[in-house]
């Protein structure tokens, strides 16, 4: 008679590599900080030695970081130089247009200090990364030039969400979309690109409005995207006109009893025939799964009131309120797995 522990396919070796996932991670946040594919990026890469003569360390944690970065696919070897891979070079390059360090950046300064009290919030049922009695928000006190950067971060996040929710969500009998905490405007650029005939609002608070607008103007498309300032909360009712209402990664940072409001708005600033639509990084309804859902839903705890929920529930609370024809569309991209989406009769 055999046991698990007699069986040579079960080996510690995936808890090794969950353990040491942070490792990882804080590579790439070094690299980062260090500017490391900011000052490879189109040249003919470093060797140690000149690493270490650059930045002015020793050669010993240059060949160590550059071994490391080359290891996770950041970095190249040619040669006796390592050079920044295609996936390094197009993601975290300062300037390039989809520029991805603010968001590593962010995880670094702020969320990585907030998981190490992952015990504490898991116990109290409260954030780590920011104090709710003394905060009026998780976002207030926060350092305006990190926030700069997360932003740019989050819009290159939703500019791949949203082309992957385009091609899985058929918009082209639709007319115009209200992107209820629509950030940067990302996801209507991207949607007004597929779909030519579509036009959007993103409605936002006002200094997310300003900064959407900036970028719907960049995108040469602010004859088809609107801004509008406000709080969904606090406003009486959403901006009308449209006929599909989207929430992306807006609901996980809410309470069952807010997003109901949220959804509650949506109904009423939709006309007859309109839809709604929650895209999000949804958790199974057996709630095993999958991880990057369940571990996002983690990050919430640390961060905000709310949770990643299931298709089931988002279903629940649209079918109270008088939605139909809901169902779920799944999809692979950065920020999102998938949309429930449901019609007003």
């Amino acid at each position: 008679m055999t046991t698990e522990q007699d069986d040579p396919a079960v080996t510690p070796v995936p808890l090794m590599q969950l353990a040491t996932g942070f490792w990882a991670f804080k590579t790439l946040a070094a690299a980062h900080e260090l500017d490391l594919f900011t000052r490879l990026s189109g040249t003919g890469g470093t060797t140690i030695a000149e690493l270490a003569g650059t930045l002015g360390i020793d050669e010993r944690p240059a060949e160590m970081l550059l071994t490391a970065c080359a290891a996770l696919g950041l970095l190249e070897k040619d040669g006796a130089a390592y050079v920044c891979s295609a996936l390094a070079d197009e993601y975290l390059v300062r300037g390039k247009p989809y520029y991805f360090g603010g968001f590593v950046q962010m995880l670094d300064k702020r969320l990585y200090p907030g998981w190490g009290r992952l015990t504490d919030a898991i116990r109290t049922n409260r954030p780590t990364t920011w104090d709710p009695d003394r905060q009026d928000s998780l976002f207030d006190g926060e350092d305006p030039d990190l926030l700069a950067v997360f932003w740019e971060a989050m819009h290159s996040l939703s500019t791949f969400t949203a082309r992957s929710l385009g091609g899985a969500v058929d918009l082209s009998a639709f007319g115009r979309v209200l992107d209820v905490g629509g950030g940067s405007g990302a996801y209507d650029i991207e949607l007004c690109r597929l779909y030519p005939n579509l036009r959007a609002t993103v409605y936002d608070l006002p200094f997310v409005a300003d900064i959407a607008a900036r970028k719907i103007e960049d995108a040469a498309l602010a004859e088809r995207i609107d801004t509008v300032g406000g709080d969904f909360f606090a406003d009486a009712a959403f901006p009308p006109g449209h006929d599909v209402v989207l929430l992306s990664m807006i609901m996980h940072d809410w309470n069952e009893e807010r997003d109901r409001t949220i959804l509650a708005k949506c109904w009423e600033a939709l006309p007859r025939g309109g839809v709604v639509i929650i895209s999000e990084l949804l958790v199974n309804d057996e709630r095993s799964g999958p991880s990057p859902a369940a571990l996002m839903s983690l990050n919430m705890l640390i961060e905000t009131e709310g949770r990643n929920y299931t298709p089931s529930e988002y279903g629940r609370w649209l079918h109270d309120l008088g939605f139909r024809d809901i169902r779920t569309v799944w999809f692979e991209a950065p920020g999102a797995n998938g949309a429930v989406i449901g019609r007003k009769p």
